[in-house]
């Protein structure tokens, strides 16, 4: 019989509780229309499944029957077929009404074209095959759950599994603080040999919490994945419950599959994102031994030299890597999706906001490194700050006073102020140190030169070549304003006070000496004595 008789179907309406009367065509309707509304997609969709197992999907009414009254009574009517037992053999035969499925030649279920899902694109044959074998499976797991000896050997095999399960949950609890120990100690041998300015890099009960912390993780991980795969083994072995472990394993093998899939497909562009960052450290190496040729004193040039050469190196390197990394970020995993970008964003408006300060600052740096106005080393004045340059960085300047103070100044105010350099006139060693008296118009300016150098000719560390000299640099109303400039010899902050200390205590004493009162208040009149201090002083 090719064909499924057509009154086999009314039975089983009849049967199952259909309406075969139709209700009478109004006298006002069309001669055209239809008795029967023809079958077509509406409705709610109705999943026919058994032991927890879908077998086939309703999408739509079969003679005027909704897709969900046919999935109750198709459950109905294939649960009393599998209680009659026999040998349970499913076939399929094809009826103008769709595909029709038999058990052991009894009626079971009928398909039509409604029922596919033409958006998964879907076929009727597909959809039948697919019912066909999970029916095959529903029936044989349906008399695996009536075999006694089968579900006792489920049972067995479940108990050991949890025996394995615990053993192995076991296991890893006992062996986590001994590896996590055993790890921590060996993490602090090697830290404690890495030291940033006498100073251990990392602390050591820091890095213990840090290694047991993170074997604790580790091993709720396994125990996680244990139980997982505990729980799939045992719903696999009960008919019942095997749909459900089936569906458990293979969300697992899913996304274990999609990191795969997303990790090999990630390779070729992790790949030429290596290969950019490759070139950049090549270049970067290129042009290290054109910078330490340039650091050690040889070929210097107008733009590029030994103050200069460090902080140049390091700008090219950051525009070499931030170029290889501009360059690589489209290759970079998940550059192209919204949590990317958003971060992205985010850092932009941050340095917008937060970075113009740092910006001046850092643009203030360069413009002294490489206007070459201040060096390392040199005794400057900036402000009211007098000091030796102790560092040059991108965003401050550090002097050291002599006095037991480093005074940080940042580059704008330093680029923005008036900058004194005692250093950079002095022909060979040394710098210039200078001080200034005031002395009243009654006493020889000759006389208060001569004094003067007498007291630099007394100091150590003042040079006799070049010279000392003394400036008349100021008349005011009631004095003359005298200016020593000499060249010394240390160049440490500390000697430097020290001499330039040593020097007007000379000055006090010469001039006691002679008998020249240092001395240029307003002028109201003469004192009745000399202010000049007692000779046993």
């Amino acid at each position: 019989m090719r064909h499924l008789p057509f009154v086999t179907v009314l039975v089983w309406l009849f049967w199952c509780g259909a309406p075969l009367a139709q209700p009478a065509v109004p006298a006002s309707a069309p001669a055209s229309a239809p008795a029967t509304p023809p079958a077509g997609p509406g409705g709610d969709e109705a999943v026919v499944s058994l032991l927890n197992r879908p077998i086939a999907v309703f999408r739509a009414p079969f003679f005027g029957i909704a897709p969900a009254e046919r999935a109750r009574r198709t459950q109905r009517m294939l649960t009393e077929l599998l209680d009659r037992g026999g040998p349970g053999q499913v076939t399929v035969q094809q009826d103008p009404l769709g595909s029709v499925l038999l058990i052991d030649g009894t009626f079971a279920m009928v398909l039509t074209e409604q029922d596919v899902d033409a958006v998964r694109r879907e076929t009727l044959p597909g959809i039948t095959a697919a019912a066909e074998r999970s029916l095959a499976q529903v029936i044989s797991e349906t008399r695996e759950s009536r075999d006694r000896g089968r579900l006792l050997r489920a049972v067995a095999w479940s108990a050991l599994a949890t025996l394995a399960f615990g053993l192995a949950a076991w296991i890893v609890w006992r062996l986590r603080g001994r590896v996590a120990a055993r790890a921590a100690r060996l993490l602090a041998t090697r830290a404690a040999g890495v030291r940033v300015a006498g100073a251990p890099l990392v602390a050591l009960p820091r890095l213990r919490a840090v290694t047991h912390w993170a074997f604790g993780v580790v091993s709720w991980l396994l125990l996680a994945l244990f139980s997982y795969q505990w729980l799939v083994f045992v719903l696999t072995q009960f008919p019942v419950t095997r749909a459900w472990g089936e569906r458990l394993g293979h969300f697992l093998v899913g996304v274990a599959a999609q990191l795969g899939h997303g990790m090999l497909r990630a390779v070729p562009d992790l790949i030429v994102a290596a290969l950019i960052f490759l070139i950049a450290k090549l270049i970067v190496d290129a042009l290290g031994p054109i910078f330490d040729r340039v650091a050690q004193g040889g070929s210097a040039t107008r733009w590029l030299d030994r103050d200069t050469v460090g902080p140049t190196r390091r700008i090219v390197a950051v525009a070499i890597w931030l170029f290889a990394g501009v360059m690589a970020y489209p290759y970079l995993p998940g550059s192209d999706s919204d949590a990317f970008k958003g971060v992205s964003v985010l850092v932009g408006v941050m340095i917008t906001l937060g970075g113009s300060s740092l910006i001046g600052q850092g643009a203030s740096g360069l413009i002294l490194m490489y206007s070459r106005t201040l060096r390392v080393g040199e005794y400057v004045r900036i402000s009211d700050q007098e000091g030796t340059v102790t560092e040059l960085g991108a965003f401050t300047t550090k002097i050291r006073t002599g006095l037991g103070e480093e005074v940080t100044v940042p580059n704008a105010v330093v680029l923005g102020t008036t900058t004194k350099n005692y250093s950079r006139a002095v022909k060979g060693r040394g710098w210039v140190l200078d001080t200034t008296v005031t002395i009243g118009y009654d006493t020889p300016w000759r006389q208060v030169q001569s004094l003067l150098l007498a007291a630099a000719s007394r100091t150590d560390g003042i040079l006799a070549d070049p010279e000392p000299r003394v400036f008349q640099t100021a008349l005011s109303d009631f004095y003359v304003e005298y200016r020593l400039v000499t060249q010394a010899v240390p160049e440490l902050p500390r000697p430097r006070a020290e001499v330039l200390s040593v020097l007007h205590a000379h000055v006090l004493d010469v001039f006691a000496e002679a008998g020249v009162q240092i001395m240029s208040p307003h002028y109201l009149g003469d004192p009745a004595d000399a202010k000049v201090p007692p000779p046993a002083r």
